[in-house]
């Protein structure tokens, strides 16, 4: 959806009186609707400031922040944004790890009227130049080490000014002091630049009081990225509405409130990590425990020092925690509820770390949810008394579901399976200046509402719960993360060697699903010959990793003469993975469950 259309997609809430299968299941949990305030994201965290002013909003490495400072922060950034000439729709860029330099600009742009795009921290120059001009960014904001690769790329960008955080700005003197001695080295000085700002000094600064900006719950708020199955990104659209009843119906759904936390260990540009882990404390007065980078013993260790309520993650974390000594032997009566998403969870992964945290002091079950970054993240998961072996549950209050015909409106009974369509007020508004492909995705069906149509199949028992079955869509998941190999083909492309390349995602117990490349090349003596084969391989690593995210870059290549052809002509993605499972089945390397 281009910025400038002013036509908006707006959700009915669910009438409390209309039948849904699902309902029965609220009792204890939540109710059928929640009254959402029609206000920005900035004004619904200004009303939880003013009922937890004195309650912890965030903590970080060893720093912690109550609400009152927190939102003081907020309105000292947007001042001095709006001195520095931020104006009433600017987009800014945040590449950021998850941090409180990363997240309170998302409020203080939303207070001025701007929008905020965000990116992977560690994305390469091209990616970072791609998303600047999708966005038509004109502010940007990252860390100081990140500096070479944003300057590498500005002149080719809309961007005016480039805010550099450090990590340790928010914390302290002894804080600072051991960042300092453990980087030494590592981070390049960043040379004069008129085009940089730095937001220690802006933070520290005297500006005049920057007004609220008169801004509508429907405007656009948020800009996450899906990466689009034909290569190319696109951009969606969340608006103020979409992060604040997302924030609200989770915190309903595991009744989060003031006092308790949760790990923010997904990244704040996943909606995710932004939606569930930090934006859902935000609106209920939680506080959330934010990690800029982490492994599993770093998990482990957080666990026990700072006993969260809350654990979210993907399947792959919970697979790690379940054989992590320091985890397994934890207090860990902390939990009031642990959610796997962003990929399938095996049911091994699931009794494993079930009988961890028992055997830790526990009394919580891992249980599974489901979402997309349309719809900014979840919006149903499995009850807390009521789990159904391989369904992601029940939609939140306010959200509709209902199974589909492919390429089509009308509803199919349950027990028939077809494309999983949802509906309510965290769909997004539209891709960003992309109007076909919203309304390939976005429809409005007999009944008059918008339904969001999620190019992943699955089927509806007669009680409302979902089981997904799979995407119809080309993507893959790796660590939790979308991974497209469209997009990942169309960049490895790019090098002389290759003259074909197919990328399929082959199990993996540790992610999941790994990527693996089968490349034909130009010169196929290459392929045979040992020391070109290991020279040619190498260089298609390198090249991964420099233009693509690190999760993104095969880790496995295989070397052929010719790649399998459908009947069109077209590569034959489905022969090279029966092939590939076939072949970790025979070898008796397949890492999951066989059923």
């Amino acid at each position: 959806m281009d910025l400038e259309d002013s036509t908006l997609f707006t959700h009915e809430v669910i009438n409390a009186a209309e039948t849904k299968p699902w309902l029965q299941f609220y009792q204890s949990i939540t109710p059928p609707s929640i009254d959402y305030p029609r206000v920005s994201l900035y004004e619904r965290v200004v009303q939880t400031v003013q009922a937890h002013a004195k309650d912890p909003a965030w903590d970080f490495l060893i720093a912690t922040q109550n609400y009152e400072d927190f939102l003081a922060d907020i309105d000292k950034f947007a001042d001095t944004l709006s001195a520095a000439g931020f104006q009433k729709g600017d987009i800014m860029t945040i590449s950021m790890p998850t941090s409180p330099q990363g997240v309170i600009p998302i409020y203080a742009v939303n207070k001025l009227g701007g929008i905020a795009s965000m990116i992977h921290p560690l994305s390469p120059p091209p990616q970072i130049e791609m998303y600047l001009n999708i966005s038509k960014s004109t502010w940007a904001l990252t860390l100081d080490a990140f500096y070479p690769k944003f300057a590498e790329i500005l002149g080719n960008t809309q961007v005016k000014k480039l805010i550099l955080a450090r990590i340790p700005d928010y914390l302290p003197a002894i804080g600072k002091l051991v960042f300092k001695m453990k980087s030494k080295g590592q981070i390049k000085k960043v040379p004069a630049d008129n085009r940089v700002l730095w937001m220690s000094n802006m933070m520290h600064g005297t500006y005049p009081k920057a007004p609220k900006a008169d801004v509508s719950t429907d405007d656009t708020a948020i800009i996450l990225y899906s990466g689009g199955t034909t290569g190319t990104p696109k951009g969606i659209e969340l608006s103020n509405m979409n992060m604040i009843s997302e924030g609200m119906m989770v915190a309903s759904w595991a009744e989060i409130h003031e006092g308790q936390s949760m790990l923010a260990i997904l990244p704040i540009f996943h909606g995710f990590g932004l939606g569930v882990c930090v934006n859902t404390l935000f609106m209920a007065g939680g506080k959330t425990i934010l990690i800029p980078t982490f492994t599993p013993e770093e998990v482990a260790k957080l666990v026990r020092k700072k006993r969260p309520n809350f654990l979210i993650a993907v399947p792959t974390l919970f697979e790690a925690l379940a054989t992590n000594e320091t985890f397994k032997h934890s207090d860990l009566s902390c939990f009031s509820a642990t959610f796997c998403g962003a990929d399938t969870l095996p049911r091994k992964t699931k009794e494993k770390f079930e009988a961890v945290v028992k055997a830790g002091g526990g009394n919580c079950k891992l249980l599974e949810g489901y979402g997309l970054t349309e719809a900014v993240t979840a919006i149903m998961a499995t009850p807390l008394s009521e789990y159904r072996e391989g369904s992601v549950g029940i939609p939140f209050p306010d959200m509709l579901a209902q199974i589909c015909e492919v390429g089509g409106t009308a509803e199919l009974p349950c027990g028939e399976e077809g494309e999983i369509c949802v509906s309510g007020p965290a769909v997004m508004r539209g891709y960003l200046n992309n109007p076909e492909a919203t309304e390939e995705t976005l429809k409005t069906h007999d009944d008059g509402r918008v339904w969001l149509h999620t190019g992943d199949l699955g089927i509806m028992d007669k009680d409302g719960f979902t089981y997904f079955r799979l995407r119809i869509k080309r993507m893959l998941k790796v660590s939790g993360f979308n991974v497209y190999p469209n997009h990942v083909e169309e960049i490895m492309r790019k090098i002389p060697e290759i003259e074909d390349i197919c990328i399929i995602g082959v199990p993996d117990e540790k992610q999941v699903t790994r990527v693996k490349a089968f490349v034909v090349l130009k010169d196929k003596a290459k392929g045979s010959d040992a020391t070109m084969y290991n020279d040619v391989k190498e260089k298609i690593f390198q090249f991964g990793l420099a233009n693509l995210l690190k999760y993104e870059s095969p880790r496995e290549i295989e070397f052929r003469d010719t790649l399998p052809k459908t009947l069109i002509g077209k590569i034959a993605f489905n022969t090279l993975e029966k092939e590939e499972m076939e072949k970790l089945k025979a070898e008796h390397k397949y890492p999951f469950d066989q059923e």
